[in-house]
């Protein structure tokens, strides 16, 4: 189990992010980035991560997003190597523009399956804290959802329910538990409003 209580290391990660992050905004939301490794954060602390692991996930998006390898080899000089190797762990590219998707997307699900348990723990908390938001909006919109992301409806629900099989594969804990529910939902969700699109569809035939 982590430590009861997080030190400077961690106020200044809490800051660097903020600052690293702070002209972003999530996918098709006006929500300030900074809010979801705020909430993945909170689930590797509530799930015993350690210091290092819970400043992983304030800044496991900063290389891919903002940096590159340059922002990686700037946070182990600031918060160390170990902080460094989660963040790595957990970053599908450093390329810019980004390689095509689903090659890209699989190479990563095969990297976590084989990851340390500290990656696996902050990128399980990642998908689970992007997968509660998805259920979320398609409760609120439907299909039109999966027009912001890149691997489209199907895609989409492929990589969640492949990452919980990989992640499964390494070893199960409670935030894989709960990823598994959540693309569930997702899943089942997904099922209803493309039957009720072809139902209507129907109607109008």
């Amino acid at each position: 189990m982590g430590k009861s209580c997080y030190g400077e290391k961690f106020e200044e990660a809490l800051l660097y992010a903020a600052r690293v992050h702070k002209d972003q905004t999530r996918k098709g939301a006006n929500v300030p980035y900074v809010t979801h490794l705020l909430a993945v954060t909170a689930i590797v602390g509530e799930n015993g991560g350690t210091e290092d692991e819970a400043i992983a996930a304030l800044l496991h998006d900063a290389p891919e997003d903002r940096g590159g390898k340059e922002r990686l080899q700037d946070i182990r000089g600031r918060f160390g190597d170990e902080v460094a190797k989660i963040v790595d762990g957990c970053t599908d590219t450093y390329q810019d523009p980004k390689p095509e998707w689903r090659p890209r997307k699989e190479a990563y699900i095969a990297h976590v399956a084989g990851a340390p348990a500290s990656v696996r723990l902050v990128s399980a908390a990642d998908k689970l804290h992007n997968a509660r938001s998805i259920l979320a909006d398609l409760r609120s919109l439907g299909d039109e959802l999966w027009d912001r992301f890149t691997g489209g409806k199907d895609g989409t629900l492929w990589y969640y329910r492949a990452l919980v099989e990989a992640y499964y594969e390494a070893g199960t804990n409670a935030v894989v538990e709960e990823l598994d529910r959540v693309v569930r939902e997702i899943e089942v969700l997904a099922r209803q409003d493309q039957e009720n699109s072809q139902g209507r569809a129907g109607d109008r035939g």
